[in-house]
């Protein structure tokens, strides 16, 4: 579990830190971003962990998701891995960006070539949490999650595989039904062959169907979101979570776009209402 300091830097009383590490479950280095708010010495916080989406690593969050200053307010701890395996020696399709590096989707690849290092739901619900606990005074008890378009689904998925773990839920223009729309299709098909029924517990809509529950749902989507209408379809969410009878808060912001500009606008009211539902 042994860290390399990328970076680190003051801000808003905290350190924004970048680190890297050896995987286990991806086989390669792996980079992460953790801001730690100033407090009293000895005290554990509670984590939000930050999913991000197609092409990103964790640079994009760490400098245009604007969650700092909220972050340092309710004494919350935020990270943010990376989307997929990197290194010469991963497979790629470098033509493609909505598949392979900066397209992990996460979940645990079973199909060539893909197997041995896409590896991300294994990292993201096993290794990187036990990396984080043994390097960071965080407090695993009290675990948010979130993220943006394919990690809104990461976020959606994780949470809702393990709500027993995670209190809070949140996204951002989230791929709520990835079996249904064409990243998805395409992803899930290359990553684990085209038996349907093995991607159920990577479609959040599916796993409501299939009994998954929570009790902690937010979701923003914007009404100008090129997306939406192809790729994220919203509707799918609202509708599985009402015939479940989860009362999810999803909100249509008026005007706004799929970009960091939408959630750079939200991420403060993210982090405040995942701090309410992580108190002690």
């Amino acid at each position: 579990m042994a860290l390399e300091t990328v970076s680190e830097n003051k801000a808003f009383g905290g350190v924004q830190g970048v680190y890297s590490h050896a995987s286990e479950e991806t086989g390669t280095d792996m980079t992460f971003s953790v801001f730690v708010p100033d407090r009293a010495s000895g005290a554990k916080l509670p984590v939000l962990w930050y999913l991000s989406g197609l092409t990103c690593t964790h640079a994009n969050v760490t400098e245009k998701g604007e969650f700092r200053a909220a972050c340092a307010e309710h004494s919350v701890i935020f990270v943010a891995p990376d989307t997929s395996p990197r290194g010469d020696d991963v497979p790629d399709a470098a033509d493609e960006y909505d598949f392979g590096k900066g397209a992990g989707f996460y979940v645990d690849a079973t199909r060539e070539p893909w197997r041995k290092h896409y590896r991300m739901r294994s990292y993201i619900e096993r290794e990187l949490p036990e990396v984080i606990a043994a390097n960071f005074p965080v407090d695993m008890e009290r675990q948010g999650i979130t993220g943006h378009s394919m990690g809104g689904h990461g976020a959606l998925t994780v949470g809702l595989r393990n709500p027993e773990r995670f209190r809070s839920i949140s996204a951002f223009s989230p791929i709520v039904a990835p079996s249904q729309v064409p990243w998805g299709k395409k992803a899930l098909g290359r990553y684990l062959g085209e038996d349907r029924t093995a991607w159920r517990e990577y479609d959040a809509c599916a796993l409501i169907e299939d009994g998954a529950r929570h009790d902690h749902i937010l979701v923003d989507q914007g009404t100008a979101d090129n997306f939406l209408d192809d790729q994220l379809q919203t509707h799918r969410f609202a509708e599985a979570c009402e015939n479940a009878g989860i009362d999810a808060e999803i909100r249509m912001q008026e005007g706004y776009d799929h970009s960091y500009y939408f959630i750079s606008t939200f991420m403060a009211e993210h982090v405040a209402w995942h701090a309410a539902r992580l108190k002690a």
